[in-house]
């Protein structure tokens, strides 16, 4: 199996991933708490933007309400821990599923009736909103005035209940996306990753040659709801409260897609360069333009709109395809 998934990949690639994953693993031993929690946003939407390219960079169907998938694995782990208990790691085992099936639900119709492009990003907005308005309304969990985990201090790091210091979340977020990473490399590689680079090619073409579009565009948006919504499950527990407003709003599933789109729809490795990319020279102007006394509100959204105005005028494709022929990373067909 190893052998399938470096197929093709060349030597000094492959020496440069190690690397990279010896610096993540090796960095909160030298990070203040600050970078710290800027590695653990990086991880995080790492994660989600690849959650999220599985349906447009793989399938080619334009979700722009992945919030939804968050916010349902959020409220369900944190709803069952702070009534009944129960760890997040059943909570999960429980919103997964949940997640997977509403997923499947507005994939059901929007895929039975032929809704796509941007009438399918309309959809998947629209549903968002609804559990925003819903959750408002849930007193299970507490509505618009917030749900909140209990909070204490912890004499070590409590992996079962998710309980404990920032540096737990950060490796929990470290693997996570390395999993999803070699799932999405072994999903490419399979017959399921052809058939959805072929519906993303060409639709029609693709259901003429016998491909089930229907079927496989639904396996894509079920696999990317489930994914999306354990980020949610770590989001809560990490932050401690959740808020519908906050959790479902668009600018949520916004922040989500922006990292494939700089590093690269459709590329593996596209939504962790971009993650990196965005969110850590983001938060480095942010500190720069605090360093010397100066306070200017919404600078990380412009520099989020500097970036894709860029990225949109010089590397159409993301940096990540840009960058990986500068260094001589393209993979050699088999």
């Amino acid at each position: 199996m190893i052998a399938r998934l470096i197929d093709g990949v060349p030597a000094r690639a492959l020496i440069l991933l190690g690397l990279l994953l010896a610096f993540a693993l090796f960095a909160p031993l030298f990070a203040s708490d600050y970078l710290l929690t800027v590695l653990i946003l990086i991880f995080y939407f790492a994660y989600t933007g690849q959650a999220w390219n599985i349906m447009m960079g793989f399938a080619g169907q334009l979700s722009l309400g992945h919030t939804l998938y968050v916010g349902l694995g959020a409220y369900t782990a944190a709803a069952l821990f702070v009534h009944y208990g129960i760890a997040p790691w059943i909570g999960l085992v429980i919103g997964v599923p949940i997640a997977g099936a509403v997923g499947a639900f507005v994939g059901f119709l929007a895929f039975r009736f032929r809704v796509g492009g941007v009438y399918f990003a309309i959809l998947t907005i629209a549903f968002a909103e609804f559990a925003r308005v819903g959750f408002d309304h849930l007193s299970f969990t507490a509505g618009s005035s917030g749900l909140f985990l209990p909070v204490k201090q912890y004499s070590g790091n409590d992996l079962w209940t998710l309980r404990g210091e920032p540096v737990m979340f950060y490796y929990v977020l470290l693997v996570a996306t390395v999993a999803a990473f070699i799932g999405c490399r072994m999903l490419l590689k399979s017959r399921i990753g052809y058939f959805w680079l072929a519906i993303r090619e060409d639709e029609e073409a693709a259901r003429a040659v016998g491909i089930d579009t229907f079927r496989y565009k639904m396996i894509a948006v079920i696999i990317s709801a489930a994914m999306t919504s354990f980020a949610g499950v770590v989001y809560a527990f990490y932050y401690n409260n959740l808020f519908p407003e906050q959790v479902f709003h668009i600018s949520r599933s916004i922040e989500i897609i922006l990292g494939p789109i700089v590093g690269g729809i459709g590329t593996l490795f596209g939504p962790i360069l971009g993650a990196f990319i965005l969110t850590g020279l983001a938060e480095a102007l942010t500190e720069g333009l605090h360093a010397i006394g100066v306070d200017v509100p919404g600078a990380k959204q412009v520099f989020y709109g500097i970036c894709l105005l860029f990225v949109i005028m010089a590397l159409p494709d993301g940096v990540w395809p840009w960058l990986k022929r500068r260094l001589g990373l393209t993979e050699r067909q088999s």
